[in-house]
């Protein structure tokens, strides 16, 4: 019916009147409403939205400077000091110069104290994220001409120059060094990787991580230990053999390790052999006496000094032709545009990139989280890991996520 008869009383009697419905409004009026509604800026409005995408405005305030600040100064220098030594490690499964993992660190960890709603995840250098960026930058590097037996770590590679015979030279690369051209590829995977993780957030996607269950996370990560072990191996042996990509990756690796291990560097040996028993002899005793130390020993990094010791002192790299990381150098460079002819060609690999981080982040955070009382927002650290990619590839950083084996030892030593 158009009308609706309703009785009212006037005069004593009754008298019918016949009341209008309401206009219904269209579609389009209908969404115009609300956007103008979803649109319309206030003071409280504002710094709701400031305190979301900012969580630090709301809980520095309410930081308990005597009780908290002990346990987190020792838990950050503690962190400090194992991010050197894996810093170089890392590097070698990135495909970069090692100063490169230590700016990420850097960044990425101001960022996501700025924007994270976690507060024990540690975001930086992870190694399964290295190694899929040194499988793009190792792809990009050999379409651009590049030796692909040459690796970044050595003195020998600063000088790196492109492969005469290779067709498929790109455009602008004659200044640039295999280096140069390593972190241009990586920090373009990282950019657009970050914007994948933001536009996630925007959507508010971050319900997804329901969906991946511990066993799927445990699995993934035992199959990236596999898959790291075997990339490691050809620097303990020092051998030089190409890097394979694709399907069976891992076995090609075996044979072609196998097919030159008569070629192996017997000082490389030696050295990785005692400092992977130092190292795994440090980690049993830590396990076993873990309730009498109150801060982890930080065993890699006083490998690190011993062997950087004894390998300048006794002349290794003269000597034996051992493989030493070379100079690293100091302070922070110009930040740099990432190149977007790269990012193109690999947007479909940053996608799987973005995803693996984004779920490895939101499963951390939110284990965390239930273990210590408190919640973390699902689409904030989509948002929080994304904005830890995006910016810091401007500034030769590359992809980064929660690390769990770091959270563990904050953790440890006493963060809150």
């Amino acid at each position: 019916m158009d009308a609706s008869p309703e009785p009212q009383q006037k005069g004593g009697t009754l008298v019918l009147v016949r009341r209008q419905p309401p206009v219904s409004q269209g579609l389009l009026e209908t969404l115009k409403a609300r956007l103008k509604k979803s649109c319309t800026c206030s003071m409280p409005c504002a710094q709701a939205l400031v305190q979301g995408l900012f969580p630090a405005i709301h809980w520095l305030p309410q930081y308990r400077l005597k009780e908290y600040l002990a346990g987190d100064v020792m838990s950050g220098l503690v962190i400090g000091i194992i991010l050197v030594p894996q810093a170089i490690a890392y590097s070698l499964l990135a495909g970069l110069q090692p100063i490169y993992s230590l700016y990420t660190s850097f960044f990425a960890n101001l960022i996501y104290f700025l924007m994270g709603t976690s507060r024990h995840v540690n975001v930086g250098i992870f190694s399964l994220l290295c190694l899929m960026v040194g499988q793009v930058v190792d792809r990009e590097l050999q379409l651009a001409g590049f030796d692909p037996s040459q690796d970044s770590l050595g003195p020998k590679n600063n000088d790196s120059t492109l492969n005469n015979s290779a067709t498929t030279l790109i455009i602008g690369l004659q200044d640039c060094r295999r280096d140069c051209y390593a972190i241009r590829v990586a920090t373009a995977l990282t950019l657009m990787a970050g914007l994948y993780q933001v536009l996630m957030g925007i959507l508010r996607l971050g319900f997804v991580s329901t969906y991946l269950s511990q066993p799927l996370l445990d699995g993934f990560a035992m199959g990236a230990s596999v898959t790291i072990l075997t990339s490691q191996a050809k620097h303990m042996l020092g051998v030089q053999i190409p890097r394979h990509q694709g399907l069976g990756m891992v076995v090609h690796t075996w044979l072609s390790l196998l097919q030159n291990v008569g070629q192996a560097n017997i000082c490389d040996v030696v050295t990785s052999a005692l400092c992977l028993g130092v190292l795994l002899a440090a980690k049993e005793l830590s396990d076993r006496y873990r309730h009498r130390l109150k801060v982890p020993i930080p065993t890699e990094l006083f490998v690190i000094v011993v062997a950087t010791i004894v390998s300048h002192f006794g002349q290794l790299h003269t000597r034996f032709d051992s493989r030493v990381a070379g100079n690293i150098p100091t302070g922070f460079v110009a930040p740099q545009v990432p190149d977007p002819k790269i990012m193109w060609r690999v947007a479909l690999d940053a996608m799987s990139l973005a995803l693996v981080g984004s779920a490895f982040s939101i499963s951390l955070a939110e284990m965390f989280a239930r273990s210590h009382g408190y919640s973390v927002s699902a689409n904030q650290e989509l948002l929080a890991v994304g904005c830890c990619n995006v910016l810091p590839a401007f500034f030769h950083c590359f992809a980064t996520s929660a690390a769990l084996s770091k959270t563990l030892v904050k953790i440890a030593t006493g963060c809150q």
